[in-house]
């Protein structure tokens, strides 16, 4: 069987991934969320859970067992070597999950979430393309600040954490410009579906 066509999708907190993604299944896509596996991954009694536990103590284990995630997600953003040595724990489990993961599709193309795939994602490699979903910064601080409670000053930090706008644009083969209302999503996923329907299929074609 043929390698799945990839596209990485990709972009700052507060552009939009989630929706686009979405957007994207309804058309038929397989779509995969580096973020959905690390999340699961981390969950009570997975690999994850056991690498945090072994490495950090249950500093930050719940009452209910759980992991305190908010309390790693502040950590992690307050604390570059503290995010570096969570990164080295996670990161191979979640590649190797999605990796099995992409062994598995049958869809027409594969839409791989990965929010740091520019910044340090072994991914990179792995796809054909690479999608941006892009909103003007004070944008992504408002919407991030809508629905997560957090200040102006800490979406920011957030925001530090990741590739500045420019560069991140500037590695783009292709961009979804999600400024406006969601609606205005729907025509440009519309071209990007036909777009990338082609071009698996040419790579799929015999030589």
């Amino acid at each position: 069987m043929a390698a799945p066509y990839l596209v990485g999708l990709t972009g700052g907190i507060g552009s939009g991934k989630s929706e686009v993604a979405n957007l994207f299944a309804a058309r038929g896509a397989d779509v995969l969320d580096a973020d959905q596996a690390a999340h699961d991954l981390s969950r009570r009694g997975e690999p994850g859970y056991d690498a945090i536990v072994a490495s950090l103590g249950h500093e930050f284990v719940r009452a209910d067992g759980e992991l305190d995630r908010g309390a790693l997600r502040r950590r992690a953003f307050d604390d570059p070597t503290f995010r570096r040595d969570l990164e080295l724990l996670l990161h191979p489990l979640i590649s190797a999950r999605l990796e099995e993961a992409i062994a598995t599709l049958t869809g027409p193309y594969c839409i791989l979430v990965v929010p740091l795939l520019l910044e340090r994602s072994g991914f990179r490699r792995r796809i054909a393309r690479v999608l941006v979903v892009d909103c003007p910064e004070q944008e992504q601080v408002r919407r991030v600040q809508a629905r997560s409670g957090l200040s102006g000053d800490e979406v920011r930090r957030i925001m530090a954490t990741q590739l500045p706008r420019s560069d991140r644009l500037a590695q783009a083969d292709d961009v979804i410009d999600n400024a406006g209302p969601l609606e205005t999503l729907v025509p440009q996923v519309a071209r990007l579906d036909v777009r990338y329907r082609q071009l698996a299929r040419r790579t799929r074609a015999p030589r």
